[in-house]
């Protein structure tokens, strides 16, 4: 009897995106009509060419959406002091629903102490302590925004969590805890993998739902994957050596264009080959990193809720 081929689901996380941002605009219509204008303060220091660009388009969904926003701009000399005068201004203002810290700071700021000054409810990034403790215990809150994002590829693409194995390669505070406690929270069975993990071959063939946010191109190889996980890849990595470019991507026409007019492509933590076995995959780019922005909008219509007492349940 012949095996059956099939071919790789390609979990779009622009399309996704696009659904998450129009369901955010109705909200906000609705706030609206309630004399509430969900608010959002970003603060970008010094210039850094990729946070300006990041930061003028999250600037931008904020006017496409609806929501307020007022992007600050402190000059690269801005002192923690000056900095922690600054969040506590926004922190007083009942115009902004969320506060959002662009990194990397300059490395005379004390960022720590600079994220946990924002409130708890207004810190729309989900890295304050007090969320962190909210999304443990299970409690209404602002999740980090990639790891939510995650989570909506899963829930809108009708991939099942509850009871399946799912692997976290990464431990990070922004993305690979969160994601794992997002992923329990939700009844997977879930192990988190790092650096001092014996033998994570045999631990990722076992996952049924496998993450991969490391932070190097391709480390998860085709040979460390279950065939038909769904396999989601949050790395985003510019390779710049030809040779590499051609090892990850044989034979497409498309990467090696980029790569002589760029001098550079993209590619996730995961090498390409794996996607061929899975059951379902998000590409880089166009996977996960197109969900951040969408759930930074949702976590200030999340917090302009709360912060009133308004249900924030889906209908």
């Amino acid at each position: 009897m012949e095996e059956m081929i099939t071919t790789p689901r390609i979990l779009d996380g622009i399309s996704i995106a696009s659904e998450i941002k129009a369901e955010v605009a109705d909200e906000v219509q609705a706030l609206k009509a309630r004399g509430i204008i969900p608010g959002l303060a970003v603060i970008l220091v010094g210039e850094v060419p990729a946070s300006q660009i990041y930061v003028r388009s999250k600037v931008k969904t904020c006017g496409e959406l609806g929501i307020f926003s007022e992007l600050i701009t402190p000059s690269e000399s801005i002192t923690t002091d000056e900095m922690l005068a600054l969040v506590a201004v926004l922190n007083a203002r009942d115009d902004i629903d969320g506060i959002l810290i662009q990194l990397p700071l300059p490395k005379h700021v004390d960022t720590k102490r600079l994220l946990e000054s924002v409130l708890p409810d207004k810190d729309v990034d989900g890295f304050h302590p007090v969320n962190v403790g909210r999304l443990q215990s299970g409690q209404p809150g602002l999740a980090p925004c990639t790891p939510a994002g995650i989570m909506e590829i899963l829930r809108r693409s009708d991939l099942a969590v509850v009871g399946q194995n799912a692997v976290v390669v990464g431990r990070s505070d922004i993305v690979g805890k969160p994601a794992a406690m997002m992923l329990l929270n939700a009844s997977a069975t879930v192990t988190v993998c790092h650096s001092k993990t014996v033998d994570l071959p045999k631990v990722t063939r076992e996952a049924d739902i496998l993450v991969a946010a490391i932070g190097r191109p391709g480390f998860v190889t085709a040979e460390m994957v279950k065939p038909g996980a769904t396999l989601i890849d949050v790395g985003i990595n510019r390779v710049t050596d030809r040779a590499q470019v051609e090892e990850f991507f044989p034979g497409d026409a498309g990467r090696a264009a980029t790569f002589a007019k760029r001098g550079s492509v993209v590619v996730g933590d995961i090498h390409p080959a794996a996607f061929e076995s899975a059951g379902a995959y998000t590409p880089v780019p166009g996977g996960v990193g197109a969900l951040t922005i969408a759930m930074l909008m949702q976590n200030t219509v999340t917090a302009a809720k709360l912060r009133r007492g308004i249900s924030t349940r889906k209908k």
